[in-house]
């Protein structure tokens, strides 16, 4: 079968590489029709992360099951291997099952386990019962693509808070393609007051007007304060920002990764305040149903987010110097 991998940055070429079997009854395996490019995938694909090449690249989609549970159904997968039934699971930590090895996950490479990339043509899905969640019926594929990773992380860069704080205001400190707006749609989805949302790249600031939150150009050293604040990018600035915007009891939600730079934090100011930094990645499956409901209320409009739509087999060229969010629909 064919798998889009990264040979080296800046190249990515179409392989041929063995099909994946079920391995067991509990798996299943799919067919992705639509992926989208993860905010991280461009410094991956250009050589600035430690996830080194050869990468299957991809780790959000909506696959179509070809083989066991749910067989025919559209599905989105998480990027996340996780089994549903440990004690982590059950607690909704499904991003350190203790069944699978530590940071499984698809589109990573070495890193993530060699568990392949939403880029080819199957992918096999273990735990399937409990991993693959079902489309609700009349949302799009392509509309859905990135559910797998970005647009939980985007929820949980603001639910967690906002059920600390019902109608809380809330700062979200972007500039990565697509997180940050994610969690502004989703902050006012779920009843915000006031969404500020802080970017230095024009586009990402008038669609984040455009979604009904207020836009201000670059990361000022303070704003607020607010209950609810988030960074989704890699600019320490911005996590600084976030940090000494947080109001007291606040909660401050770090989604970007800064790699090898320092980050100062103002962690006598966070102590005295008695806030909350939260920082890692998301646990990806338990968030993946609030988002899809979300999305089947009309609550969200994911697409509003892309960048643009282009065609599997364009994918190398399309996403060697993207720095944009895509979908790549087949």
């Amino acid at each position: 079968m064919r798998q889009l991998t990264l040979v080296e940055p800046h190249r990515l070429e179409w392989q041929d590489v063995e099909a994946p079997r079920r391995e067991d009854g509990d798996d299943a395996l799919v067919r992705p029709l639509a992926a989208a490019t993860c905010d991280l995938d461009a410094l991956i694909i250009a050589g600035e992360t430690p996830y080194q090449p050869p990468v299957a690249i991809g780790h959000e989609c909506v696959a179509e099951v070809v083989e066991g549970s749910r067989q025919g159904s559209l599905v989105s997968v998480p990027f996340q291997i996780s089994c549903g039934a440990c004690d982590r699971c059950r607690r909704g930590l499904t991003g350190n099952c203790e069944r699978v090895p530590p940071l499984s996950m698809y589109g990573f490479g070495a890193f993530g386990g060699d568990w392949g990339g939403f880029l080819s043509e199957l992918v096999r899905v273990p735990y399937a019962d409990h991993m693959l969640a079902p489309l609700p019926a009349g949302v799009a594929a392509e509309s859905a693509a990135s559910v797998s990773d970005n647009v939980v992380d985007g929820w949980r860069l603001v639910a967690p808070g906002l059920e600390r704080w019902p109608g809380g205001e809330v700062l979200i400190a972007g500039g990565s393609p697509s997180i940050g707006l994610y969690g502004v749609q989703v902050a006012i989805a779920l009843g915000a007051t006031r969404v500020v949302y802080c970017d230095v790249e024009e586009g990402r600031l008038r669609k984040a007007e455009a979604f009904g939150a207020e836009a201000v150009e670059g990361y000022p050293e303070r704003l607020g304060p607010f209950p609810v604040t988030a960074m989704a990018c890699a600019e320490p600035a911005a996590l600084a920002l976030a940090a000494r915007s947080t109001a007291p009891d606040g909660l401050c939600t770090c989604a970007g990764i800064v790699f090898a730079r320092e980050t100062p934090i103002p962690l006598l100011e966070m102590y005295t305040k008695i806030a909350t930094l939260q920082i890692g990645r998301p646990h990806a499956r338990p968030a993946i149903a609030r988002v899809l409901e979300l999305i089947a209320d009309g609550r969200v409009r994911l697409e509003l987010v892309t960048d643009g739509v282009v065609s599997w087999d364009d994918a190398p060229d399309a996403l060697a110097d993207n720095a944009g969010k895509l979908v790549i629909s087949r």
